[in-house]
């Protein structure tokens, strides 16, 4: 049985599988177009939020460390993944990956954790911009009734249908085609990019040194009752979480690494790529290099023009222009903030149904979603299904404490993927790779090591939870996946045979 939970997917049959007319998905985008991408869906809650929140709760001015610390992590993670694109550009990002070096359930396991991460990612961000949208709203003077506009003022009933209706306008952009995401993705990011330019720019001339004293705040323990002050964690860690000092700063970058987030959805668009042995590694790594530099100097900004302590946790760029007087700045950053959480949501949501077209198409889930649309070469069923669920799940569930969630399963797949960049280079060290992971193993291990480090400071119910949906993807593997995998029913054999 060790055997078939382990089989392998050779590389050369991934990419023969592209080829197939009723699978095979449209290449149209460049280079620059997976840039903006990854800067489109990188640039988005994390910025705009976390920064408040975590430099209040636990680092002060040092958040712009945390934001390197994750930025680090991230980079390492980002170097294997360039290689794994490069080599094996087909949908599907980490689970494609694992399939052709660990096997069949590391695989599986993989991609059920990228369908949690992305569906929770995309409603935790369509939740936050439905927010954005009510702010501006209220400024204009009209007040959404709290049946419709936030789950929270409603008695019984609550939908936020402005998250709904993102989710499913969203949905069809994504159905129509991939060059039309790319070229509504080029417009937003570029009004997202200006806004954070104008937060550094102007917030630079604002900025009080005392504001900075101290840089890294003195050490004390998490309140009693905190989701980090947890049994579990002391006892299968052997230490306990801090807010402040040194190691509040890696608690930080635990928690402001979801504004990281997105740079992984890059390789999920691998196979829609024109040349992706170039321009893959381009696209993960200059979009994270970006967007750690503009992280960085928002962080610092932020923190000189308001004293870490009074930052505000809903909206901490725009109130902190509020608090030196400039409330115009502090409309147009709510502004740009809501327009740029679009295209986080977008490609998010690309990012899931990618995935889940990619374990359609191996069999592991139904065949049925793996036929893309006629006319627009997309993969119309799973982004049709997966659109609405999410809507939904976006319209009725409360998702503030589940964002934890997507950081997990994110370092979950990078892990995975480091792992897997060290087992090909043994198995296949035949395989034609354009980009190299420079100093393997060093990197990789480095990468596995990061990774965990930033789990290990997430709540103890976080891990719980994580638990619980891996539970329910073994029994669907077990019950399906083993029995329908193309692998198992030798389909792979004969299309590789097929002259």
């Amino acid at each position: 049985m060790s055997s078939t939970l382990f089989r392998t997917k050779k590389v050369e049959q991934s990419i023969l599988d592209t080829e197939e007319p009723e699978h095979a998905l449209k290449k149209s985008l460049s280079a620059l177009d997976l840039t903006v991408f990854g800067v489109g869906v990188i640039i988005g809650t994390g910025i705009f939020v976390l920064t408040g929140t975590v430099a209040k709760d636990n680092a002060g001015p040092a958040t712009a460390l945390a934001f390197v610390a994750a930025g680090v992590a991230c980079a390492l993670a980002a170097l294997c993944y360039a290689e794994f694109a490069s080599t094996v550009p087909v949908a599907g990002s980490a689970y494609t990956f694992s399939y052709a070096s660990l096997g069949e359930l590391p695989a599986w396991i993989i991609g059920w954790d990228l369908v949690l991460e992305f569906a929770l990612g995309t409603a935790v961000v369509a939740v936050g911009w439905s927010g954005y949208i009510q702010s501006l709203l209220e400024n204009a003077g009209w007040t959404m009734p709290a049946v419709l506009g936030s789950r929270e003022g409603a008695d019984a009933f609550g939908f936020d249908i402005l998250a709904a209706a993102l989710v499913l306008v969203l949905t069809g952009i994504l159905v129509v085609g991939m060059k039309l995401s790319a070229r509504i993705t080029s417009v937003v990011v570029a009004i997202k990019v200006t806004v954070v330019l104008v937060v550094i720019i102007a917030g630079a001339f604002l900025i009080e040194g005392k504001n900075y004293d101290p840089f890294i705040p003195k050490e004390k323990p998490v309140e009693a009752g905190s989701s980090l002050d947890s049994p579990l964690i002391q006892l299968m860690f052997g230490w306990a979480p801090s807010n402040f000092g040194v190691m509040g700063i890696f608690t930080a970058a635990s928690v402001v690494f979801f504004a990281f987030i997105g740079f992984d959805v890059v390789a999920t668009a691998a196979e829609e790529t024109k040349n992706p042995q170039r321009d893959m590694p381009r696209g993960i790594l200059g979009s994270l290099v970006i967007c750690t530099t503009l992280y960085v100097l928002v962080s610092i900004v932020v923190t000189g023009m308001q004293h870490y302590s009074q930052l505000s946790v809903d909206a901490p760029l725009a109130d902190a222009f509020k608090a030196t007087g400039h409330p115009w700045f502090a409309g147009f950053i709510s502004f740009g903030a809501a327009v740029g959480l679009t295209t986080v949501c977008m490609i998010l949501l690309l990012g899931q149904t990618r995935v889940f077209f990619a374990m359609s198409r191996d069999g592991l889930l139904p065949r049925f979603f793996s036929h893309v649309h006629p006319r627009f070469k997309t993969p119309h069923r799973p982004t049709i299904l997966l659109g609405v669920i999410i809507a939904v799940l976006a319209g009725f569930t409360p998702l503030t404490e589940l964002a934890a969630l997507v950081n997990i399963g994110t370092l979950f797949a990078f892990v995975v993927v480091a792992i897997g960049v060290i087992i090909l280079r043994k198995s296949r060290p035949d395989l034609p790779r354009a980009f190299r992971t420079p100093w393997v193993p060093v990197i990789p291990i480095l990468s596995v090591c990061a990774s965990l480090w930033l789990m290990i400071n997430l709540p103890a119910e976080t891990w719980v939870r994580f638990g619980i949906w891996m539970a329910a993807g073994f029994l669907v593997y077990f019950l399906y996946g083993r029995t329908h995998s193309r692998l198992a029913t030798g389909e792979e054999a004969k299309t590789e045979n097929t002259p």
